[in-house]
């Protein structure tokens, strides 16, 4: 803003001097000279600060860029958006990382470790061995009361408010190089930089640490779901092969009496139950087949918000059921439940096409997203080849429908 000021002040002066100039001319050519050597150095004084405020310009829009991007990454961290500052693939990489650096900041903090800088020199009564023992001690003092500001925000971080930490911690720093002013006692810039590390790593650490109990909760799941669907498998063969031993118990005897009719069915019987063992042996085997559903839950999660999901369950609704449990006010409404040789491929196809619809933008494996049963039908029809099974537009919602009447509206 100075140097705008300062362009508007030389063009003032430089309209001041052409006029200058008009009036010379009836008093000879040498004071004119003299004038227009006078405009070129302005001219040329105004064309560098030009060139310095544009320089200026583009530092600022340069830092207004990145204030930006860091108020940014902060909104992103304050709404569950983790920012790793060092990627590492797991939590014992963390930890091993966050006890190379404690291994070093132990070392800083042994005597002449350069964790915290002071006076040299310094006397006390005339005495420099007094004087350098009080440096000595307040020096001590300083850096207890830094490591333990320090440790104290390490204690208590949260991986989402790492940058607060790391401005408590600053603004530490700031305060004792105040109060050690006069004897020029201050933390190391290295030493302070190292346990700045140290709060982002653990950040990182405690970030990875939640994010790795959250996938491990998942598997768990996934295996108890898989578990439940390997005993109905097992259940169903049992059933199955009870059944095939009553018909082949049925044709021996046809075969004995020499009952054609009955022959015949028990003979079509035998197949049709083979065919359907075979095909209970065939889904074992293949962990990819099963039944991609899409339901609803107008009471707990408002309309237009649907739940895409997959079971290799031999009932797809038993476990939809099991999803109607007591986390939710209300039952789930079922849209459509279409089967699939490769349930896994389609189930995260239909995800991908739904990614900008989706609710939870931070966790993608949260299977919500704002669309409606049209929609996932026109993409299922794009995506498989295989009937779907089950289709209803509206979600029927009947517990939601009758509650909903008997509230009060304040």
């Amino acid at each position: 803003m100075f140097n705008k000021g300062k362009i508007e002040e030389l063009n003032v002066e430089i309209q001041r001097l052409n006029a200058l100039v008009q009036d010379l001319s009836h008093f000879g050519a040498l004071g004119i000279l003299e004038v227009k050597e006078e405009i070129s150095k302005f001219e040329e004084q105004k064309k560098s600060l030009s060139d310095e405020l544009i320089s200026m310009n583009k530092e600022i829009s340069e830092i207004k860029n990145s204030l930006i991007e860091t108020q940014e990454i902060a909104m992103l961290q304050e709404v569950g958006v983790y920012q790793y500052t060092s990627i590492l693939d797991t939590s014992e990489g963390y930890s091993e990382k966050i006890g190379e650096i404690r291994s070093s900041i132990k070392e800083r903090n042994l005597t002449n470790g350069g964790a915290i800088r002071a006076a040299q020199g310094w006397t006390v009564n005339g005495s420099t061995a007094e004087g350098a023992k009080m440096v000595k001690e307040f020096s001590k003092l300083m850096l207890r009361a830094y490591n333990g500001e320090v440790d104290d925000a390490i204690r208590t971080l949260k991986p989402f408010k790492a940058q607060a930490a790391v401005d408590r911690v600053n603004k530490v720093e700031q305060s004792i190089e105040k109060l050690g002013k006069t004897m020029q006692i201050e933390i190391d810039d290295s030493y302070h930089k190292l346990r700045i590390d140290e709060i982002r790593l653990t950040a990182d650490f405690l970030a990875k640490k939640e994010e790795e109990k959250e996938l491990q909760k998942e598997e768990r799941l996934r295996l108890k779901e898989e578990e439940k669907a390997q005993k109905e498998f097992e259940k169903e063969k049992e059933k199955l092969n009870k059944e095939l031993m009553h018909h082949q118990a049925v044709l021996a005897k046809a075969d004995e009496t020499g009952n054609l009719k009955v022959i015949e069915e028990a003979k079509a019987k035998i197949l049709e139950v083979e065919s359907s063992i075979s095909g209970v042996e065939e889904r074992v085997a293949n962990i990819r087949t099963g039944y991609v559903y899409v339901i609803s839950n107008i009471g707990s999660f408002g309309e237009s918000v649907l739940k895409i999901g997959l079971t290799r369950r031999i009932d797809p609704e038993e476990r939809i059921q099991e999803l109607s449990d007591a986390s939710v006010p209300f039952k789930f409404d079922i849209h459509a439940i279409i089967f699939s040789a490769d349930a896994v491929s389609l189930e995260k196809q239909l995800h991908q096409e739904l990614d900008k619809y989706r609710l939870n933008k931070v966790n993608t494996r949260k299977e919500f997203f704002s669309t409606s049963p049209v929609h996932v039908k026109e993409l299922l029809s794009k995506l498989s080849t295989e009937s779907i099974l089950t289709y209803k537009e509206e979600a029927e919602a009947p517990e939601w429908r009758i509650s909903s009447k008997g509230v009060k509206q304040e």
